[in-house]
C-alpha cells in the first residue's frame, strides 16, 4: 500500500504565519532609563569623579613621563630617524611640484608654469575627465584663487591635497578590498584602528607628529594622511562587502578566481560608492588646511589662522571661501568623471569626436604653458583689490549681525541648554560612575546584546581608568545632543535629495562648505553670536558632521531598486509609507553608516568644542598641547575620547545587526496588508 500525498486545491487559502510579538527593544531602553533616573533622584551628586583642572593621576604623569622620554632620546632613537626619512621625502615631493606651479624656482623669478599655464592644463583635465561644464567650473575656480590675491597658499594647498589623497588612494584602495572581504575577526580590528584613526583629536597627535617628521610640509602631510584615510577605507569596504550575495555565487559557479571577481565585477559595482570614498578623502584632506598651518603646513590654511590670531574675521572668511571653492571643484570633478565614464561604457558618447576636441584643447593648453614661461604677467598673478574688498564687506556684515541678533541668539541658547543639555547632563554627570556605568552597559545589552556588552565593559573600564571620568559625561552629553540633530537633518534633507535632482544639485554645495570651510573661520561668527557656550560647540559639530552624513543617507535611498518603489506604489502607498517603509528600511545600511559617521565627525570636533567653551574632554586636550606639564592629562584625554568613539560606534553597529526589520518589504506584514 502506497502512500500519496494530497494535492492542495487551487483555491485553497495558504494560511499566513503570525509575527511573533515581543516587547520591542526601545520599550525596554525606557525601563532602563526609568531605573536610572529613580535611582539617580536618590543617589545624584555623590562618586561622580569630578577632578580639578590642574590634579593630575598617577596614569597621567606616567603619560607625561613616556612624552620626556622620547625626546630625550630623539637623535639617537632609529624609528625617529626612519620617520624623518620618510618626511623627507614628502617635503621633497611637495617642494617640487612648489616651484613648479607656485613659487619661484631660482633664479627663475617665477615657477616653471606660470598662472596661465595652470589654468588651461586644469581646464583640460576637467574636459578629458567630465566635460565642458566642469573644464568650466575648473577655470572659474582657479581664477577665483588668483583674483582673490590667494593663488600661491591654493596652489601650495592643492599640493598638499594632491600629495596626501595620493597617499591615501594607493593605501586605501587594497586595505578596503580586504576590509570588504575579510571575516568578521579581520573587520573588527581593522574598524578599531579606522575609529583610532578619526576619532583620535587632531591636537593629540600634532605634538608626536613634530616628534617624529620635524615641522613644514612633511607634518602637514602626514597629519592630513591620518584624518583622510578612513573614510576611503571605510566606505570603499562597505561597497564591496554589500555587492548581492547571488552576484557573487554566479561569478563562483563560472569557475572565476578571487582576483578575477574583484577585479570584473565587485569593483564595478561598488564603484558609486569608491567614488562617495574618493570624495569623502579630499573632503576629509580639505578639511584639515587650518590644522596643518599649526604644524607650518603651506596652504590657504596660514591666512585663514593668521587671520584668527588677529581676530580678523574678513581676512579669515576669504581664504576660508576659497578652500570651499577648492572643495566643490574637486568633489564635481571627481563625481562627473565617474558618471562621465559610465557613459563611454554604455556607448552614449561620439569617442571620434571627443578625440579632436581633447587635441585640439590639448595644443591650446601647452600654448598657455609655453606663454607662461615666457611672459612675466602670465606667469605671476597680477594684484587685485577682491579679496580686500570682500574682506571689509565681511567685517561690516558680521559687525552688524552680532549687534542686531544678540538677543534671540541667546535665547536659543537658554532652550536648548534648558531643553536638552541640561536635563542630560545632569542624569549622566551627576549620577555616580558606577550608575552610569550599569545603565550604559544595560542599554549596550538592550540594544546590541552581547555582541556590544564586551567593548562596552572594556571601553568604560579604560574610561575609569585613566581618570576622566566626570569630563567625558560631559563630552558623551554634547556628543549625544549634536549627533541627534545630525541625524534629523540627514534622514530630511537626505531623502529630499535622493527623491529630486534639483534639490540634489542645490544642495551639495552647501555640504561642500559645510564640510570643508575650516571651522576656525565660521567659529569666530558663531562665538560673537553665541558666545563660549557648550551650544557653540554642538554648532561647530552639527555643522561639520551633517554633511557626510545626509550624503550617504542620500546615496543610499537612490540606490533602492525602482522597481521596489514602484511596487509599493502599484498597492497603493503614500509617500510617506513610501519612504518609511521602503526606502529607509533597504538603505538601513546607509543610514547605520551615516550615523557612524556623523558620530566620528562630532567626535573628531570635539577638541574644537573646548577652544570655544566647551569644557569637557576638548578643553583637557587644549590644555595638555599647550602646557607641557599638562601633556600627559591631555594625551589621556585624547585616549578617553577614542575610547567613548569605539564604544558608541559598537553598540551603534550591534543594534544595527540585531534590527529585525529586514532589507526585503515583501516579508513585512504592511507590505500584506496594502497589497490586499
Amino acid at each position: 500500500m502506497t502512500a500519496t500525498l494530497a494535492r492542495p486545491e487551487p483555491d485553497a487559502e495558504v494560511p499566513v504565519v503570525q509575527e511573533r510579538r515581543t516587547l520591542p527593544r526601545w520599550a525596554w531602553g525606557l525601563v532602563v532609563i526609568g531605573v536610572w533616573i529613580v535611582v539617580w533622584s536618590f543617589t545624584k551628586g555623590q562618586n561622580t569623579l569630578e577632578v580639578p583642572i590642574r590634579v593630575h593621576t598617577d596614569v597621567q604623569n606616567a603619560l607625561t613621563d613616556f612624552r620626556n622620554a622620547v625626546l630625550a632620546s630623539r637623535d639617537t632613537n632609529p624609528l625617529v630617524q626612519l620617520t624623518y626619512s620618510i618626511g623627507e621625502w614628502f617635503s621633497s615631493v611637495v617642494d617640487w611640484a612648489q616651484r613648479m606651479i607656485s613659487i619661484p624656482d631660482f633664479p627663475r623669478p617665477v615657477p616653471q608654469i606660470g598662472w596661465l599655464g595652470v589654468v588651461a592644463i586644469a581646464t583640460w583635465i576637467g574636459l578629458a575627465a567630465a566635460g565642458w561644464r566642469i573644464a568650466l567650473l575648473v577655470a572659474v575656480s582657479f581664477l577665483a584663487f588668483g583674483l582673490f590675491g590667494y593663488w600661491s597658499d591654493s596652489m601650495d594647498l592643492l599640493i598638499v591635497t594632491f600629495v596626501a589623497v595620493a597617499v591615501s588612494v594607493l593605501v586605501g584602495l587594497p586595505l578596503a578590498i580586504y576590509y570588504g572581504t575579510a571575516g568578521r575577526t579581520a573587520v573588527g580590528v581593522v574598524t578599531t584602528i579606522l575609529d583610532l584613526m578619526q576619532t583620535l583629536p587632531t591636537f593629540v597627535y600634532l605634538s608626536p607628529i613634530v616628534l617624529f617628521f620635524g615641522i613644514g610640509a612633511s607634518a602637514a602631510v602626514v597629519c592630513t594622511l591620518i584624518y583622510a584615510l578612513p573614510p576611503i577605507i571605510r566606505i570603499a569596504g562597505y561597497g564591496i562587502r554589500n555587492v548581492s550575495a547571488t552576484t557573487i555565487e554566479a561569478t563562483d559557479s563560472s569557475g572565476q578566481t578571487r582576483w578575477q571577481r574583484m577585479r570584473k565585477v565587485q569593483l564595478p559595482m561598488a564603484r558609486a560608492t569608491i567614488v562617495v570614498g574618493v570624495n569623502q578623502t579630499i573632503m576629509a584632506a580639505l578639511s584639515m588646511a587650518t590644522i596643518a598651518a599649526f604644524v607650518d603646513g603651506p596652504g590657504l590654511g596660514q591666512p585663514v589662522l593668521q587671520g584668527l590670531i588677529r581676530n580678523d574675521v574678513g581676512s579669515a572668511f576669504v581664504p576660508g571661501m576659497l578652500i570651499v571653492v577648492m572643495a566643490v571643484m574637486l568633489d564635481r570633478t571627481t563625481t562627473a568623471a565617474s558618471e562621465a565614464a559610465e557613459k563611454a561604457a554604455r556607448g552614449q558618447v561620439d569617442l571620434r569626436l571627443r578625440r579632436v576636441v581633447l587635441a585640439v584643447a590639448g595644443v591650446g593648453a601647452l600654448v598657455a604653458v609655453y606663454l607662461s614661461r615666457q611672459r612675466f604677467n602670465l606667469a605671476q598673478f597680477p594684484d587685485t583689490s577682491w579679496g580686500p574688498t570682500v574682506a571689509d564687506w565681511v567685517d561690516s556684515a558680521f559687525t552688524w549681525m552680532t549687534d542686531t541678533f544678540r538677543g534671540l541668539t541667546q535665547a536659543i541658547v537658554d532652550g536648548v541648554s534648558n531643553v536638552l543639555l541640561n536635563p542630560l547632563q545632569e542624569l549622566l554627570a551627576e549620577s555616580p560612575w558606577w550608575l552610569t556605568a550599569l545603565a550604559i552597559l544595560a542599554l549596550a545589552v538592550v540594544f546590541g546584546g552581547a555582541r556590544a556588552a564586551v567593548p562596552t565593559v572594556i571601553c568604560l573600564a579604560g574610561i575609569r581608568f585613566f581618570g576622566l571620568w566626570h569630563d567625558t559625561m560631559l563630552t558623551l552629553t554634547m556628543v549625544l545632543v549634536a549627533t541627534l540633530l545630525v541625524m534629523v537633518l540627514a534622514v530630511v534633507f537626505g531623502v529630499w535629495m535622493a527623491r529630486s535632482r534639483a534639490v540634489d544639485l542645490a544642495l551639495r554645495p552647501l555640504l561642500d562648505a559645510g564640510q570643508t570651510i575650516p571651522p576656525f573661520v565660521y567659529l569666530i561668527p558663531v562665538l560673537g553670536l553665541f558666545g563660549p557656550t557648550r551650544f557653540t560647540a554642538i554648532f561647530a559639530g552639527v555643522v561639520y558632521a551633517a554633511p557626510v552624513a545626509i550624503k550617504l543617507v542620500a546615496d543610499g535611498v537612490r540606490g533602492v531598486s525602482p522597481s521596489t518603489v514602484e511596487a509599493s506604489r502599484s498597492t497603493g502607498a503614500t509617500t510617506w509609507q513610501e519612504i518609511t517603509k521602503v526606502q529607509l528600511p533597504m538603505a538601513r545600511g546607509s543610514v547605520v553608516l551615516a550615523a557612524n559617521q556623523g558620530l566620528l565627525y562630532v567626535l573628531s570636533m570635539v577638541v574644537i568644542g573646548g577652544l570655544v567653551g566647551a569644557q569637557a574632554l576638548g578643553y583637557d586636550v587644549v590644555l595638555g598641547t599647550s602646557r607641557s606639564e599638562e601633556w600627559g592629562k591631555g594625551a589621556a584625554a585624547g585616549i578617553t575620547i577614542v575610547l567613548l568613539g569605539i564604544m558608541l560606534d559598537r553598540i551603534m553597529r550591534a543594534a544595527a545587526d540585531n534590527d529585525p526589520v529586514t532589507h526585503d518589504p515583501t516579508k513585512r506584514s504592511w507590505w500584506r496588508a496594502m497589497a490586499g
